[in-house]
This record gives C-alpha cells, structure tokens and sequence, in this order.
C-alpha cells in the first residue's frame, strides 16, 4: 500500500514531461515570438536606429559629422514616431467607461429637487425641551439639535399649502447628484472597438442630432409645417416610409399637443374666465401644466394683486424729484470745442441737440420714477391689506400641513389611559 502514492506520482510526472517536451517542439518557437513580441515593438527604434546608423559610412571630418547627425535624426524620429503610435494606440484602447445614463459626465440633475437644491420638507416627529411649545423657533431648535425627525417632499409633488425648504439632502444643495451607474465602478475600460471608428457612427449621430432651426415651436402651429417635421423629415433622413397607421398615432399626439397650446394661448390673454380655462390646461397635461409659467397657482392673490395695480394706475403720481435718476448722456458741453462754437451753425447746432437729449432724458427718467412709485405703491396698499392676517409666527403654534401627526405620542397616550387589573 506505501508503494501506490509513489508510484503514481512518478507515471504523472514522466505523463507531464513527455506532454511538455510535445508542446515545446511543436509550439515553442510560436510561444516564444509571441512572448518576445511586446519587447521588440518597445525596442524597435533603438535596435532600427542602430542598424541604420551601422549602415551608413563611416569617415573623417565631415562625413564622419554628417554620419551621426543622420544616426542621431535617425534615432529620434524613430523613437517618436514609434512611441506617438503606441501612445495613440493605448488612448484607443484603454478609454473612458461609455455610460449610457449620464454620457460620460458621471453627474445628472438631482431627481429630489429637480435642480433647484432646495426641498420642502414636513416635521413628522420632534422633542421639545420642558416648557416649549410647537412654534417655529422652537422646532427650529430641536431640527438645529438633530431633536426632529423630517421628512423631504421631492419637488415632482404639487404642493399647495405653503411649507418650509432646505438644502436637498441628495444633492447638498447643489442641484447635481452622482450617476447611479458610475458611482464606486472604474471609469476605464479596455477595448479595441475604438481602434477603427465603425462607419454608422456619424450616421447614428446625424439621427439624433437636434435642429437649431429658430421659431420651431411656433411653425410647428402651422398643420403643414408640423407634417414635415413630424412625418416627412424622419422619413428622409431614415431612409423608410411609415404605415398609415403610424402616420394617424403621430398625428393624434400632434392634436393632443396643439390642444394645450391653444388653450395655453387662451390662457396667457388674461380674458374673463381665464382661471376655468387653466383647470382644463391642468387636466390635460399635470406635469407640463406644473412648470409652466403661464400657469397661476393662487388665483385669488393674482387677481387681489392685480385689482390693486389697476388702482393704482388710475393714481396720478407725484412730480418727480429734482436730483432723481442718473442717466448717461453721450452729449455735453465739452462736445465741441471752442473753435467750433465761434461758427454760428455749429453753435446753433449745440443748442438744438442739447436741448433734445434733455427732453428725452426727461421723458425717460419720468417713465422710470412712475413705474417705481407704482410698484412701490402697491407693495404698500398690498402689506396694508395682508397685515390684519399675519400673525407672529414666533409665539403661534405651527399649523398641521407642517407638523404632522405623531402615530408614536398617539399610542404613548392610549397606553397611559390603559388600567390594568391583577
């Protein structure tokens, strides 16, 4: 039984020798070529240099010189040459990872607050000192003492009430938040598909390529301005022809499109009953509708403020003050020289236009200091109706849209409330 371990390592070791010398004979040579491949191509210049240089013949005096400048350019443009290839080949093949959700930019706007940076958030759970109640300072302090637990609304949410915002905590307040799939991977790849630029590359290109053409979106009003860009254009660059059937789906989205447009038109002219108009412009398109600055959220404040403006407007404002306003004139006195006032014309001339700028400086600064004297005006008449409403938001409790119930202080109260009998 001692003998059989040995014995069998003995026959697998003349197996792997006699399987080795094989190999060797038949693909030593190839092996080794292979092997000695990468060490020839990096001292191909020196031993290409040598040979040449060895070639050439030798002298004295200026032969000899001219010699070894020629082994010298020799050598140099070889070893650059060589290296400027190798170089443009490993940027080739050792290259930028190819993200597809964020194309290379390792960076997409933040989806919790849309870019902004600030969020709306609502106090969900806090816990005050003895003796405070639920204002806004005190809550203020106990989120400062991390003594709250909030909780961060994403901007997509359509909220009306008004509540409080901070920095998103995704994105630091930035607006910008890390790619997902390039997040904590290697941003290099290794591949030889960039060696030779495939030929649909530009083509690929070309397809989504957008068309700086100017006023798109207004031509696209016009039925048969939208036909060439929605059907006939794809076609052309494609090379294909769309179904009927596909014609009819692409045309029904165009009328669906124009629908919000026309009544987003509707809407912008501020007619009576404007503001039932917007409920359907809501109901066609909610995400639209949400950033579009057509859209009035609170209708009963625009419409207070703009009762206002229309008072205001039929208040004649006060002069406007002697010293107001600053407005650069490109004509003075210093315009002309003393030669050019001795000539009556020129004089006359001096005369005319200065008293021209002053007439219109004067129209422009009057505009400017009506305007001021409206806003202001109704700032004022606006604060002077709101301030019955405010209160002090220091000494008042907080309302329920920011605090919300605590499911945690409910079930602590039915637990005291609790008799136990034994």
């Amino acid at each position: 039984m001692s003998r059989g371990p040995g014995r069998l390592l003995q026959n697998v070791t003349q197996f792997a020798d006699t399987q080795f010398k094989q190999f060797s004979t038949r693909y030593g040579d190839q092996v080794i070529n292979i092997l000695d491949f990468p060490i020839k191509l990096v001292l191909s210049p020196f031993t290409l240099a040598f040979d040449i240089a060895g070639s050439a013949p030798r002298g004295f005096g200026i032969p000899e010189f001219i010699s070894k400048i020629s082994y010298l350019s020799v050598f140099a443009v070889a070893t650059l040459g060589t290296y400027d290839i190798a170089f443009d080949m490993g940027k080739k093949v050792i290259c930028q990872r190819d993200c597809k959700t964020c194309n290379g930019w390792q960076a997409l706007r933040c989806t919790m607050c849309k870019g902004t940076g600030s969020v709306h958030y609502q106090i969900k759970d806090y816990n005050l000192r003895s003796g405070e109640k639920p204002t806004a300072d005190c809550l203020a302090d106990a989120i400062v003492d991390n003594r709250a637990e909030l909780v961060h609304l994403p901007a997509s949410i359509d909220i009306s009430a008004p509540l409080p915002s901070k920095d998103c905590p995704t994105c630091d307040g930035t607006g910008v938040m890390s790619c997902t799939e390039c997040k904590n991977k290697l941003q290099v790849r290794i591949s030889a598909d960039d060696i030779m630029e495939p030929p649909w590359k530009a083509y690929n290109v070309l397809k989504r390529m957008d068309y700086p053409y100017e006023h798109i979106v207004h031509s696209m009003k016009d039925p048969s301005i939208a036909n060439f860009w929605l059907i006939t254009l794809p076609q052309i660059m494609g090379g294909f022809e769309h179904d009927e059937d596909v014609k009819k789906k692409i045309w029904w989205q165009y009328e669906e499109s124009m629908r919000y447009d026309q009544l987003r038109d509707l809407v912008a002219k501020r007619n009576p009953g404007w503001e039932y108009l917007q409920d359907a412009l809501i109901s066609i398109d909610p995400v639209r509708a949400r950033e579009d600055p057509v859209i009035v959220k609170n209708v009963p404040f625009y419409k207070a403020k703009k009762a206002l403006e229309a008072e205001v407007t039929k208040l004649n404002p006060p002069p406007r003050p002697q010293n107001w306003g600053d407005l650069n004139l490109p004509l003075n006195t210093s315009s002309w020289s003393e030669e050019d006032l001795k000539n009556p014309a020129k004089l006359y001339e001096k005369t005319v236009l200065l008293n021209a700028q002053r007439e219109i400086a004067d129209k422009i600064l009057d505009a400017q200091w009506e305007a001021k004297w409206r806003q202001e005006k109704v700032e004022e008449m606006l604060e002077e109706k709101v301030r019955p409403y405010i209160q002090d938001s220091s000494m008042c409790v907080l309302p329920q849209p920011i605090l919300l119930k605590s499911h945690k202080k409910d079930q602590k109260g039915n637990r005291q409330r609790k008799w136990w009998f034994f």
